[in-house]
């Protein structure tokens, strides 16, 4: 059980300690392909003169993803700050036990569901599996997909359908076509041993499937029409809808490819039948929880489902574990206790989170360790600003005014609320677009609300914490890795990169009233873990043992 919190005997603020996450606002290489240098970011610039000033790593095994090369993310980010530690991954914990064969290895306990997969396949049934393609490692990974087809095949399955869901996002912006030919060729190599393997639907993921915290279930619906009732347009092979989309915008990022269905001898190669078993392969939770209920809920009704077929349903991994969703999972989560909300919950402190639809998740169920639920509704104030239904770039302020109105005014209503984590998504959502100018405009957005905040948080006596998840809008463009230059396509124009980036991210410490009493620890590395028992102090409670020390000690 979740002991209280123990108070510490030096200087802390009486007003509320604010944790704000400036979102995909990372530090970059400060030149013209870096928007968040490019802006014009007075508050930010303040707080470099006034505040207590570090960066914090934010990617790899800082925040348990299975090697430094792997970039950082909003789930793993915001899963490292609540929960105070480094805690294995989805990445990780998949990568481990594909990579170890105890997902396959018939003693092992874990591998119980995979083997129940396989093994539900009616005569003549498919196993189909749906997920992102790519090596991004952000939600899936491509090795995953490819090491599931290859063991179904030494079981006996023989109908395998993949339903693509193309990325643009995590990796390159045009790289959809080097993962499609990764998994034709052992397709091929499959086919020589009886086994019918092939690509059946896809799309992009900003157009299909994988919607998530409910803002476009549309998105939801084309993907089940596609890949279940085999309705959408058609093509002959997925490379063939690639590249027929590429054809009428040669500019076309992969993750607004159109829908997607493979026809064969005037039909649907591979539509979702009673008897099939279907595997979501994405180990990453909040763009797959709203395909799980479409195939597990009795109770519906986001879309007309048509049909559901009565199939074998199983995901990666289990994406909500305060809903049971899904049912069936092939490797167990991470086991996160004694989150900073719930320690706070247990001692009493009034608790505020706040953000608009796309990252609202972020700072509630991911933010507590995989929870939905407040440990405490009497004492947590959960606040989502609902999202607009706009390509990001296209209004790329978003909703960051309207989170700070809020913000300021729970705060001012609520004295007894002492801590609120806040988190504005323009520097990532923006940043995934690829497009310099709106992440600008995106970053100068966040800065000109962040003053406001500011302002509020002290005049209630109060301190903030303002960092950011990963990087993303701070660099723009994708760089030769060997020259250090920006990469150009064949038109000389320098290539969007739209992925996270693998930079540390900036952390300013601002408590007007008691920073002088403060001074930054010689800790190294410095984590986004390590934030936790930092707002903590300034909150005037001592850092328990289980956490990661905090950034700041007596001067």
């Amino acid at each position: 059980m979740t002991e209280k919190l123990e108070r510490h005997d030096h200087a802390h603020v009486e007003g509320p300690v604010v944790l704000i996450v400036l979102d995909g606002v990372g530090e970059g290489r400060k030149d013209d392909g870096d928007a968040v240098h490019l802006a014009r970011t007075p508050t930010l610039e303040r707080l470099e003169r006034d505040a207590i000033r570090t960066d914090l790593l934010a990617h790899g095994t800082h925040v348990g993803m299975p090697s430094d090369g792997d970039m950082g993310n909003s789930e793993v980010g915001h899963n490292a700050i609540g929960s105070g530690k480094i805690y294995d991954q989805g990445a990780k914990l998949v990568d481990v036990a594909i990579r170890s064969g105890a997902l396959f290895d018939p003693e092992d306990e874990a591998s119980g569901t995979w083997l129940d997969v396989t093994g539900s396949i009616a005569d003549g049934g498919t196993l189909h599996l749906i997920g992102l393609l790519s090596d991004g490692n952000v939600h899936s990974h491509i090795d995953h997909v490819l090491a599931l087809c290859r063991d179904a095949a030494t079981r006996g399955v023989t109908t395998i359908r993949l339903h693509v869901l193309l990325d643009g996002r995590d990796v390159g912006g045009q790289s959809a076509l080097e993962y499609v030919d990764r998994v034709e060729e052992l397709f091929g190599e499959l086919e020589g041993d009886g086994v019918d393997a092939r690509i059946a639907s896809g799309g992009g993921r900003m157009l299909v499937t994988m919607d998530r915290y409910g803002a476009e279930w549309n998105m939801v619906e084309t993907g089940w029409r596609a890949h279940v009732l085999g309705e959408g347009p058609e093509a002959t092979s997925a490379r063939e809808a690639i590249e027929a989309a590429r054809a009428q915008n040669r500019d076309l990022n992969d993750q607004y490819i159109p829908p997607f269905v493979v026809h064969a001898d005037g039909a649907p190669v591979g539509t979702i039948q009673d008897g099939d078993a279907v595997l979501l392969f994405n180990f990453r939770g909040d763009r797959a929880v709203e395909l799980v209920q479409a195939f597990e809920a009795d109770d519906f009704d986001h879309f007309d489902r048509v049909r559901r077929p009565d199939v074998f349903f199983a995901g990666m991994m289990r994406y909500d574990g305060d809903r049971g969703l899904p049912g069936r999972y092939l490797v167990g989560p991470s086991s996160i206790e004694g989150t900073m909300g719930e320690r706070l919950a247990c001692s009493g402190v009034r608790q505020l989170a706040i953000s608009e639809t796309q990252k609202f998740g972020h700072v509630t169920y991911f933010w507590n360790g995989n929870r939905s639920d407040p440990f405490d509704a009497a004492l947590e104030d959960y606040v989502e600003i609902p999202s607009d239904n706009v390509p990001f770039e296209q209004r790329p302020w978003m909703k960051a005014a309207e989170i700070t109105d809020e913000a300021i005014a729970r705060l001012k209503a609520s004295p007894d609320i002492k801590f609120a984590r806040i988190n504005y998504p323009n520097g990532d959502m923006v940043g995934h677009t690829g497009d310099i100018a709106a992440a600008i405009i995106a970053v100068e957005a966040v800065d000109l609300s962040l003053a406001r905040l500011l302002d509020a948080i002290g005049k209630l006596g109060g301190a903030a914490i303002v960092t950011a998840d990963h990087g993303n809008a701070d660099q723009m463009v994708q760089i030769d890795k060997k020259t250090g230059g920006f990469v150009e396509d064949d038109r000389g124009r320098r290539v969007p990169m739209t992925a996270h980036t693998l930079n540390p991210v900036p952390c300013w410490i601002w408590a007007p009233t008691v920073q002088s009493s403060w001074t930054l620890t010689d800790l190294e590395p410095r984590r986004l873990s390590n934030l936790a028992t930092t707002a903590l102090a300034l909150m005037g409670y001592a850092a328990p043992d289980a956490l990661d020390p905090p950034l700041i000690r007596p001067a």
